[in-house]
């Protein structure tokens, strides 16, 4: 789960240093530059928000890439830019990770109860990491919300043909729309999680994906 090119036509602003401004290069979205380059400063920017959480500042990415962040925003055209590339680098594999046990052959059960094991411990694994994309960039970023809802929505869409393939449904749209309610029980379930951290992960597993399979069970025909 690759984000379509994006090209970014505004600069977002950034308290830190006004100076970007002025930058002629700043609405680059990074064509053309090393990738290397751009691999370390990703690698860079993980580190610090890994350490410093949602609040980590372009700033903090910039010096521990050992980069001003004007050439920080050249890379990457804005700090927008930079959060879709982290989106692109974090949420498709996770996204993949899911699809890849949706497929499995095995009951559905099973497969169920796989998929919420690696959403919910990949969350756990990468909290600041997951607050910094779920909430921040979201929030900041109109496009980066955009294409991790796209791709949460394509999910949707698998499972939904995969409940009228493998569950007998024999309604398109209650598919659609079972299998869109039942991706946005888990991720609102995984946010609850997160937040209550004293239940334990084998506890929120098994109930949710009791509650899963009891949605798709109540919802077939």
């Amino acid at each position: 789960m690759a984000l379509e090119n994006i090209r970014q036509s505004s600069v977002s602003t950034d308290n830190d240093d006004s100076s970007v401004h002025r930058t002629p290069t700043v609405r680059r979205t990074g064509r053309g530059r090393d990738p290397k380059r751009r691999r370390a400063i990703l690698d860079a920017a993980d580190r610090v928000i890994q350490r410093d959480g949602p609040d980590a500042s372009m700033l903090a990415i910039a010096a521990e890439a050992g980069i001003s962040k004007p050439i920080l925003y050249r890379h990457f055209g804005a700090k927008s830019g930079l959060y879709r590339a982290l989106a692109e680098r974090h949420v498709d594999p996770l996204i993949e990770r899911i699809r890849a046990e949706l497929h499995q052959e095995s009951e559905f059960e099973v497969r169920a109860r796989a998929t919420v094991g690696t959403y919910l411990s990949m969350i756990s694994q990468n909290l600041n990491l997951y607050r910094f994309l779920m909430d921040r960039a979201t929030s900041e970023d109109s496009r980066t919300r955009s294409d991790v809802g796209m791709m949460v929505r394509r999910l949707g869409d698998e499972l939904a043909e995969q409940l009228i393939t493998e569950r007998d449904f024999t309604s398109q749209a209650r598919s659609h729309i079972t299998a869109h309610a039942v991706v946005g029980m888990v991720q609102a379930a995984g946010e609850w999680w997160l937040e209550h951290p004293e239940v334990d992960e084998a506890e929120i597993i098994d109930d949710l994906t009791d509650a899963v399979v009891g949605a798709i069970r109540g919802e077939r025909g």
